[in-house]
């Protein structure tokens, strides 16, 4: 067994370990008995807390604010082939106990004890992305630990996301194994989707929110629904496809609508579609001005806020969209409002709609919570892993309260 190299941590920073997390930060390390400049991006090494007492093994990036990934607390356990394939089957039996057919995420980062790992399954199309540089380092004893675990007839890596670029990695997308289609397809709570995987956001598709489209669908039967940062559809064709008469998508992407289009069609709808491009703003003050309303508005918008110091300037953000979305709902209408910042908590979105109601003059009921899907399981003691949040309003006229 190859011998690691050891990084030991200043006095106390074994606590958040030792509750169960897994991220060690840069100033936790004692440089001076331990140097992070000795090591590699990607290096697996020994931690030990403040007293010598080895806590496992992490993935190391001397180069970033979070420096180490715990990877197992077995000292005889580092990240390779054989754990890899442990952690996939474990993984896959969570993805197969609830889902019954093959459209989920397989792998969710440090939730399924595989930081810097994600992901997508499209039936036998696999869509990966690596964000750090010790997942990148074992890249290929993950694809062929997912080929013997998956047996899938194709590979993605969509190796392009923000991410990599602050752990130093080159972005790329190529297939690693048989050959992927511009488009794959999925079933989502009995509709039919295609997804670009090849130039799409993220992996192509988002399967964080499948339980809250399920519940959207509840309240769009005979009513005019508005779906903003629509992407290719998620919401407002699960809307279509439970009998919304009238549906609206804005998005900047004249390409992601070209996608709405095509999934409308493979689902028949035979209700009005109304596609606009554009700023997503822009476009719902222009429904303001040609006094639409909407029976059921989603706003979906992609993080407004990505690191902590962007909060202020996120929470205006979300303020003027929810201000936007709100005008939009016709009186008993229902607002949907979601988002996936990390550092935006639930009650701070509540809040916002609070707030608007008042100064809009509006009457809201909160009617129901949603969070993400199991596939994208929480872990316990990592509350980073706990990012997505929708909340449904009902809204009313200004009822003297």
């Amino acid at each position: 067994m190859t011998i690691l190299s050891v990084i030991r941590l200043k006095g106390q920073a074994d606590r958040r370990l030792r509750a169960g997390h897994q991220w060690i930060y840069s100033n936790e390390v004692n440089t001076d008995a331990t140097p992070l400049k000795q090591f590699s991006a990607g290096d697996q090494v020994v931690v030990e807390a403040a007293n010598g007492k080895p806590l496992g093994i992490a993935m190391i990036n001397p180069n970033t604010l979070i420096c180490g990934r715990l990877i197992s607390r077995d000292l005889k356990s580092p990240m390779d082939k054989s754990l890899v394939v442990h952690r996939l089957k474990i993984a896959l039996s969570l993805r197969d106990s609830v889902y019954a057919a093959p459209y989920y995420r397989l792998v969710f980062g440090d939730s399924d004890g595989l930081s810097g790992l994600v992901v997508d399954r499209f039936a036998d199309i696999l869509v990966v992305q690596i964000s750090t540089a010790g997942m990148e380092r074992i890249k290929e004893e993950i694809i062929t630990a997912l080929q013997e675990v998956v047996k899938p007839s194709a590979i993605l890596m969509k190796n392009d996301g923000k991410m990599r670029d602050v752990e130093g990695l080159a972005s790329y997308v190529e297939e690693a194994f048989g050959t992927v289609p511009e488009v794959v397809y999925l079933q989502e709570n009995e509709v039919l989707f295609e997804a670009p995987v090849w130039d799409g956001q993220k992996t192509g598709w988002f399967y964080d929110h499948r339980e809250n489209r399920k519940t959207l669908q509840t309240f769009s039967p005979g009513k005019r629904v508005l779906d903003v940062f629509s992407y290719v559809g998620g919401w407002g064709v699960q809307a279509a496809s439970a009998g919304a008469s009238d549906v609206t998508f804005i998005d900047a992407s004249e390409k992601a609508l070209g996608h709405v289009e095509s999934n409308l069609t493979m689902n028949q709808y035979e209700g009005n579609a109304n596609l606009m491009q554009g700023d997503a703003f822009e476009s719902m003050q222009s429904l303001i001005d040609d006094k639409q309303r909407f029976d059921v508005v989603v706003i979906d918008p992609p993080a407004f806020i990505t690191r902590r110091k962007d909060t202020k300037a996120g929470e205006s953000a979300y303020y003027r969209a929810n201000q936007l979305a709100m005008r939009l709902v016709a009186k008993g209408g229902t607002l949907v409002t979601a988002s996936c910042s990390m550092h935006l908590k639930e009650e701070k979105l509540h809040e916002i709609v609070r707030s608007n109601s008042r100064s809009l003059e509006r009457f809201s009921q909160l009617i129901y919570r949603g969070t993400q899907a199991p596939d994208h399981p929480v872990h316990a003691s990592i509350e980073e892993t706990e990012y997505l949040k929708a909340l449904f309003y009902r809204i009313h006229n200004n009822m003297g309260l």
